[in-house]
């Protein structure tokens, strides 16, 4: 019983790492447009096809020159996104900004389907395999996870906390009128968040390739449950997309002792129910 308990605590944390790099993606678009990018999942599937290699293995380039170049295209993406969606659309109604996100990820969703065809796939040896300690065994891709993620999570408030470039984007969040005024350029500023934001997708993409079928529907569930661990830990705080994430992972994970594992994806949304009625500001946040 120990063991399974220890299992489902590493798969949770796992698990909630995913969810709570969702809810950082979903932060930090919303700290530097007030925008919600209900395109998000549209662009984890394509960071995951991007990952899986079809687009440049096909080249017949070695794996780190692919790499650099998926990262490269998902970079395009983030400021494509930024130039005719952001940017133009975040000074006007609500209405006009959320169609404008769901058209774009209808369209990123349409150039998968033709890129790539609508057939899912797996890819055979990524991160595949267990690790043995004493009488516990974990899947060596939950352990990718956790590891990927923590360097992810840690860069990302490096480059916040030192650069010039994050310093900005922190000014943007908190007063964009006032940013302009100081002399930081809030539309390039923005695109590089968006650019920032693609990667992070990029990321998440290749990490739940292990987990899941790559398909045109395998981002949909990732990213509602990224919104509500983001929501849990305190939306548009990233410590608390953290929080939230780990802390919906853990649940969904322990719920299978409890309930059957068919209803285990209705767990994160209850806890997101629960959270609205009692502390709707989350874990960590703040009222405004």
């Amino acid at each position: 019983m120990l063991n399974t308990i220890l299992q489902l605590a590493v798969s949770g944390a796992a698990l909630g790492f995913v969810y709570a790099l969702v809810g950082i993606e979903y932060s930090l678009i919303w700290n530097a447009t007030g925008l919600l990018n209900f395109s998000h999942d549209k662009i984890i599937t394509l960071g995951a096809y991007v990952a899986a290699g079809l687009f440049f293995t096909k080249m017949g380039l070695p794996i780190p020159v692919s790499f650099i170049l998926s990262i490269v295209v998902m970079i395009l993406v983030g400021f494509l996104m930024a130039t005719v969606v952001l940017n133009p659309l975040r000074k006007m109604t609500t209405i006009f900004t959320i169609m404008g996100t769901i058209l774009f990820g209808k369209m990123i969703y349409e150039l998968i389907r033709l890129l790539y065809g609508s057939a899912p796939f797996t890819v055979p040896g990524l991160m595949t395999g267990t690790v043995h300690i004493g009488s516990l065994v974990i899947a060596k891709s939950n352990v990718y996870i956790i590891v990927i993620a923590v360097i992810v999570v840690a860069a990302l408030q490096i480059f916040m906390q030192t650069t010039k470039t994050g310093k900005a984007m922190r000014c943007v969040q908190q007063n964009k009128k006032a940013s302009e005024l100081m002399g930081i350029n809030v539309k390039q500023n923005i695109r590089i968040t968006a650019a920032i934001s693609s990667v992070i997708c990029l990321i998440i993409g290749f990490m739940v390739i292990p987990l899941y079928t790559v398909s045109l529907s395998m981002a949909s569930m990732i990213g509602l449950k990224g919104f509500a661990a983001g929501v849990v830990g305190g939306f548009g705080f990233l410590p608390g997309c953290i929080v939230g994430g780990i802390v919906v992972g853990l649940i969904e994970s322990a719920s299978v002792l409890v309930i059957p594992s068919v209803y285990k994806d209705a767990v994160a949304f209850l806890v997101l129910i629960i959270f609205l009625l009692i502390k709707p500001t989350g874990i960590l946040g703040k009222k405004s």
